[in-house]
C-alpha cells in the first residue's frame, strides 16, 4: 500500500491540533500559514476525511476522526524520533548486534577468542559468529548478512574494503617421525617430490601451489581435502606433508597423533590476515570498535598458538 502522507504533513497536523490555530502553529514551526493550510487540505483530500472543523475567527478543532488521526500521527512522529536516537547510538556507541564471519580454517583459532575479549570490553555488544570459505564470506558481506569477515587478502572484490592486521608466511606440517621433523626449517626444493596433502579450499589451493611455483618446483599431490582436521590427521598418520599459514605450539592431529610444524627455508610470499567489510562511506560504532579491538589484540598478544591455515 502506497504511503499517502509525509512526515512534514504529519508534523503540521500535530502542530495545528495542539495549537488550535494555523497562525499559532505557523509561529511555533516558523513556517508560513499558507504552507500549513495547504498540508492540512492535502491530508484531508488524501485520507478522504475531514480532520478539523474550521471556526470563524476561533481557530480549528479536531473532528472525532481527526482526533484519531492526530493521536496516531503523534505516535508515528515519536517513533521516528526514537529511530533517530537508535541510529545515533549505532553510529556513535559501540553496542548492539554485530555479525562476524570467519574463514572456516581461521574460525577455530580466532573467532571465539576475539568474541570473548570483545564482549568483555563491550558488554552491550551482541556478537553472532558465522563460518565459510572466502567466496561464501564475500557473498554474505555483499548481502549484508554479516558486518565483517576475518579472512585473508586473496582476490578481494572491488566492493569489499580490506584492512590488514598481520602478515603470515606458510609453514610445513610433517609427521613427527619424518626425517626432516628434527630440522629448524624445511626446504620446499627438497620436500616437493614427496606426497603432498593439499588443503583444497577456494583460493587456498591456488595460494599453496603458487608457493611452490615461487621457488621453481611442482609438488606431488597425493591427497586433497577441504577439511583442515582431515589434513592434519592424514599428515599425522604418515600419508604426506601439508602447508599451513600459522605455526603452532600445540601440534596434534584430532586423533591425538603428534605433528611437527616448521618454517619454510626459502623466502616465499606471505598472505595478510585482516578484516573485510562492505565498501561504505561510514561504519557503525560497533564495527569500528571491533576493528580497533582485533588490531590491539594481535599487536599485544600475537596470534593464539593453535593450528590454522588459509
Amino acid at each position: 500500500m502506497a504511503v499517502r502522507f509525509t512526515f512534514r504533513q504529519l508534523e503540521y497536523l500535530v502542530a495545528v491540533g495542539e495549537a488550535g490555530t494555523i497562525a499559532q502553529a505557523s509561529h511555533q514551526l516558523n513556517v508560513s500559514s499558507p504552507s500549513i493550510s495547504t498540508a492540512i487540505n492535502q491530508l484531508e483530500g488524501q485520507f478522504g476525511i475531514q480532520l478539523f472543523v474550521r471556526h470563524h475567527a476561533q481557530g480549528l478543532s479536531l473532528t472525532p476522526g481527526g482526533r484519531r488521526v492526530f493521536n496516531e500521527a503523534k505516535r508515528i512522529l515519536g517513533d521516528a524520533a526514537a529511530l533517530n536516537t537508535v541510529a545515533e547510538d549505532v553510529a556513535k556507541k559501540p553496542g548492539g548486534p554485530i555479525a562476524i564471519g570467519a574463514l572456516s580454517t581461521i574460525a577455530p583459532l580466532l573467532s571465539a577468542k576475539f568474541r570473548k575479549s570483545f564482549e568483555a570490553k563491550y558488554p552491550a555488544a551482541d556478537v553472532s559468529l558465522y563460518t565459510g570459505d572466502q567466496v561464501a564470506l564475500f557473498h554474505k558481506l555483499a548481502r549484508a548478512e554479516i558486518d565483517l569477515a576475518i579472512t585473508y587478502d586473496m582476490e578481494i572484490p572491488q566492493d569489499i574494503h580490506f584492512e590488514g592486521l598481520t602478515a603470515l608466511k606458510p609453514y610445513v606440517m610433517l609427521h613427527c617421525d619424518h626425517p626432516m621433523a628434527g630440522q629448524d626449517d624445511v626446504s620446499l626444493l627438497e620436500i616437493a617430490p614427496e606426497p603432498l596433502v593439499l588443503l583444497d579450499l577456494p583460493l587456498s589451493r591456488d595460494y599453496f601451489l603458487s608457493t611452490f611455483r615461487s621457488v621453481g618446483v611442482t609438488p606431488t599431490i597425493a591427497d586433497r581435502t577441504s577439511d583442515l582436521s582431515v589434513a592434519r590427521s592424514l599428515v599425522a598418520n604418515g600419508f604426506g606433508y601439508s602447508l599451513l599459514n600459522i605455526g603452532t605450539q600445540i601440534a596434534y592431529a584430532p586423533d591425538g597423533q603428534p605433528l611437527a610444524i616448521l618454517p619454510i627455508r626459502e623466502d616465499v610470499g606471505a598472505v595478510t590476515l585482516g578484516l573485510a567489510t562492505k565498501q561504505t562511506l561510514s561504519q557503525s560504532a560497533i564495527v569500528r570498535a571491533f576493528f580497533d579491538h582485533a588490531r590491539a589484540q594481535i599487536d599485544a598478544h600475537g596470534l593464539p598458538a593453535t593450528l590454522c591455515a588459509p
